[in-house]
């Protein structure tokens, strides 16, 4: 099994010049970053959790949620374990009492859970030495601009603007 090193997750960004939203890890002990990209739906979905808007109606992530709570089980973790041809992998692992179960899922999804549950979130070495990159000048001022210009990006968002995968 792979190392696992905590990070915290920062939150979602706006890629410029294409607009594309990434969510933003960081190495805990370490200064590396780590960006996923990821779907607007997600990255809204993300965004919602970690500023504690809720929404009139569960969304999915808010469903997945509350069935864990009501089958009585817990995330236990997410981990974020591998990079193959420029796609993200992660495990969510869940527990019920004695059981342990684990489950291959887009990270984005993961993550918008764990934003939710305030579960902990993992990265192996491997992960963080292939796509951790080093940011100099992450401070509050940039942060708040990001926040701005992602809410603009949300503000214009028609869900038509997205396709489906169907795989």
């Amino acid at each position: 099994m792979s190392e696992r090193v905590p990070v915290d997750l920062v939150g979602v960004r706006i890629q410029l010049p294409s607009n594309q939203p990434i969510v933003l890890l960081r190495e805990r002990s370490g200064t590396r970053y780590l960006p996923i990209w990821i779907g607007a739906v997600e990255a809204t979905a993300i965004a919602y959790a970690l500023e504690g808007v809720e929404s009139p109606r569960p969304t999915t992530h808010d469903l997945l949620k509350m069935v864990t709570d009501a089958l009585g089980s817990q995330v236990e973790r997410v981990v974020v374990t591998s990079l193959r041809d420029s796609v993200f992998y992660a495990d969510l692992d869940l527990v019920r009492g004695p059981d342990h179960v684990t489950l291959s899922v887009r990270p984005s999804d993961a993550l918008a859970l764990a934003a939710r549950t305030g579960s902990p979130i993992f990265a192996t070495v491997e992960v963080l030495d292939d796509a951790g990159i080093e940011l100099e000048g992450e401070d509050e001022e940039l942060t708040e601009d990001e926040i701005d210009r992602f809410r603009e990006f949300l503000d214009d968002i028609d869900p038509g603007d997205f396709e489906v995968p169907t795989s």
